[in-house]
Order: C-alpha cells, then structure tokens, then sequence
C-alpha cells in the first residue's frame, strides 16, 4: 500500500490533485475506486493524494488492495492521524454538524498545504458549503461533487413541501449564490441534472456541471445468483425483496416490515426479504427484534446479513432479487440503488420524493410511492407479487445505466480538473 512518502521535487507543470473525504460506507470507497482506475487506465499525468480517515484502510479494502497493486507510485493515501479523527465532532445535532464542518475545512487545508496540492477535489461538497458561504479560503483552488441539493424540488411531481423543507430551500440558495462566487472555486460538479439545469437558468453559471452518479457496467453473464440465493437458503417458492445498503431507520426499513405484516398470508408466502448491508450495534438489536415479531404472526420469509458487502459481490445480490427496494424517508439526493437495479434490469420499489421519485417515473425504473405510509408500501410489494407483466421498462432503464456508467463519471471529472491545471499553469 502506498502511503504517504518523502516527496520529490517536480518541475511547476507537475500537477498534485488531492482528492479529500473525510467518511466511510456507501459510495464513499467506490467513487474513489472509479476515479483511480480510470487515472491508471488512461496514464493521466501528475500525482494523486486520498485524504481519508484512518479506518477507510479497513473498510473500504477494496481500494487499499487496489492502490497496493498499482503499478504507479504517483498515487498515495494518506489517512489522517487517530488523533485527528477523533477530535472530530459527532454529527448527532446541527450544531456538531457545523463544528465538524469547520473541523473538516481546517485539516482541508492543512493536508493541501502539506502535500502542496495544485488542486483539491472535494468529494462531498455538501459539507463545507458554510465555510465557502462565508468566504473562507483554501490554499489553492478546488472543485466539488454536490449531492443533495434540494432548492428546485418545488418543480418535481407530487412534492409538496413542510414549512422546514421551503427554509432550507431559501437559506441553500442563498449560501448557493455566495458559494458559487467563491473566486477559488474551479468546478462545481452536481449529482443532479435537474438542479444543474436551475443552476445555470438562475444564475448563468459556467462552473456547474452535469455529473451521472456511477455504477459499474460489467459483463453479468459470468454473475452466480444462483449460488447465492443457494447460500442464502431463499425458498423456490418465492420472490426475492432486496433491501440493501446502510440498515436504518432513513431507509424505510421499520415502514417496510411494517408494511408486510399488512399483506394477506397468501401474499406474504410468496416473498422473501433480504436485508443486506452494513449497521451499528443499537439499530441491528431494532431490526432483529422487529423481524422475530413480525415472523411470529406472518408467513414471510426474511433474510438478514448485517455486514458491510465489498463491491466485487454487490452485482450478484442485485441480480438475485426479482424487486429492489428503496422505501427511502424523505431522501434529498441521488442513490446509487437505482443505478445498481437499472443495470441488473430489476425494477424498483422506490419513494416518490425527491431526486429519486422523479427518477423512477421518468426513466419507468419501477414504482414510486409515498414510503412514509406503510399502506402504501405494502399496495406496491401486492403489485409487484400479483404482477403477471413487468412493472417497468427495460429498454429506458438499460439506457439510464448506460448514461451513468463509471467511466463516464471519471472522465468527466478528470477532464475538468486537467482543463483548470492546464489554465491555470498558462497564466
């Protein structure tokens, strides 16, 4: 593995992009992965630095395997000391939220000035709009991934939104105003296409660009979810349910098993949910608990696998299910689960909120409902055990896919941030 090292002198063309993300989990470990893979299949020049935090070595394994055997020795990743990761406030409260937002933007700099970045990639751009908001500068120039905007949700279908949602929307778009004006700010690259388009209609801007969230779009055909639905021990009888990802309470899984003990038991016979995916101690215990109670009265089968699943395994999980679920609670943003379903050809149970409702309707990725009312969840798992046609489109789900796919991702970032080193080198 290629940590940190002595560094050697370069002439000034010599460009260091550091790529700063100070969380775990999720996507976190995969859009790293993406960009270093397609910085080593293209022989991109200059030198790339991962700030992390020290358990990202454990975590996400699979990139640290990957750096190790990389042939190339301008990559490095540079966890941040213990001591650092620990002084980190929690963010259980909207105060800590702010102190580690500040907190974050200090060792932002600090590990720039250390490892005399050219320019940095903020891989969560999210977290330090109140910094940039009140003009706090960094030691170079920087662009950012932006992934929950929500000030243009007013425009999406069946949103109707709580006197909270229209403060936040007017407070982002203020600190939206000032972030953009930010002279350092080289690319703001957002997740969402409908808000790049408000974006560049509202304040005519040529930083904003259009950024697909990734999904891997390898050859399946070699994928065995025969074998694993064979492990898993999922009954012939059944439809597999597929709730995968973070395990809490934000993915709607208490509404979910809320919503099958609602089904009938001649329904209930014919699903099997698996639970997939990484939690803490506290929000397991509640899911268990949840789980032995409803299997008391209902005649469903439930699988659990509370573990933190590498990417090389995801795709099997998802071309086992015949449905995926995202019953997501009032999710601001894109989630890579719709990617992950529209490149297996699996429809979706989805939430009609937000980013992800408008997905799903546009691109007929599957059902979207209200997934705060578990009648309503569990009028679609009826619709999807009772279906005797796809409840989705498979051509224009193949083509979303094929819009995201992970090279496109990378391309597109890299091509930026290379144009604005190259500018700025001119001057």
């Amino acid at each position: 593995m290629k940590l940190l090292s002595n560094r050697t002198t370069k002439s000034k063309n010599y460009q260091r992009f550091m790529l700063f993300d100070l969380a775990i989990g999720g996507h976190h470990g995969n859009y790293i992965q993406h960009l270093l893979e397609y910085w080593c299949e293209n022989q991109l020049p200059g030198n790339i630095d991962i700030v992390t935090l020290p358990e990202f070595l454990q975590v996400h394994y699979d990139v640290v395997n990957f750096i190790s055997k990389v042939q190339n020795s301008n990559i490095n990743l540079v966890p941040i000391t213990k001591e650092e990761s620990v002084a980190l406030a929690t963010k259980t409260s909207s105060l800590e939220r702010v102190l580690r937002n500040f907190q974050e933007w200090r060792l932002l700099c600090k590990y720039a000035v250390h490892l005399k970045a050219s320019e940095c990639l903020l891989m969560y751009f999210d977290t330090y709009k109140v910094p940039l908001a009140l003009g706090l500068r960094a030691p170079c120039p920087f662009s950012g991934i932006y992934f929950r905007p929500t000030f243009h949700y007013n425009n999406f279908v069946n949103y109707i939104p709580f006197f909270k949602e229209v403060v936040q929307q007017r407070r982002e778009q203020l600190m939206l105003v000032r972030v953009l004006r930010h002279p350092q700010l080289s690319k703001l690259f957002c997740l969402d296409p409908f808000a790049t388009e408000c974006i560049e209609q509202l304040y005519n801007q040529p930083h904003v660009v259009y950024l697909p969230d990734p999904v891997r779009l390898e050859d399946r055909s070699q994928l065995s979810p025969t074998a694993l639905k064979d492990k898993l021990r999922v009954q012939s009888h059944r439809k597999v349910f597929l709730l995968f990802g973070g395990l809490e309470g934000r993915k709607g899984i208490y509404q979910l098993i809320d919503a099958i003990a609602l089904l009938p038991p001649t329904l209930c016979e014919k699903l099997c949910l698996v639970l997939a995916g990484g939690t803490n101690s506290t929000e397991q215990a509640l899911i268990t608990t949840k789980v032995k109670e409803i299997l008391q009265t209902c005649p469903v089968q439930i699988i659990e696998r509370y573990e933190f699943l590498s990417e090389t395994v995801v795709p099997t999980y998802f071309q086992l299910a015949d449905v995926v679920l995202a019953p997501y609670q009032s999710h601001v943003g894109m989630s890579g689960i719709l990617l992950q379903a529209a490149a297996a050809g699996k429809p979706v149970l989805s939430s009609d909120y937000g980013l992800m409702g408008e997905l799903v309707l546009r691109h007929q990725l599957g059902l979207a409902i209200d997934s705060t009312k578990p009648q309503e969840i569990a009028k679609g798992l009826k619709q999807f055990l009772e279906a005797s046609k796809p409840l989705c489109d498979h051509t224009k789900m193949q083509a979303f896919a094929e819009q995201h796919s992970a090279q496109h991702f990378a391309r597109i970032i890299f091509q930026h941030l290379l144009a604005s080193a190259n500018c700025l080198n001119s001057v």
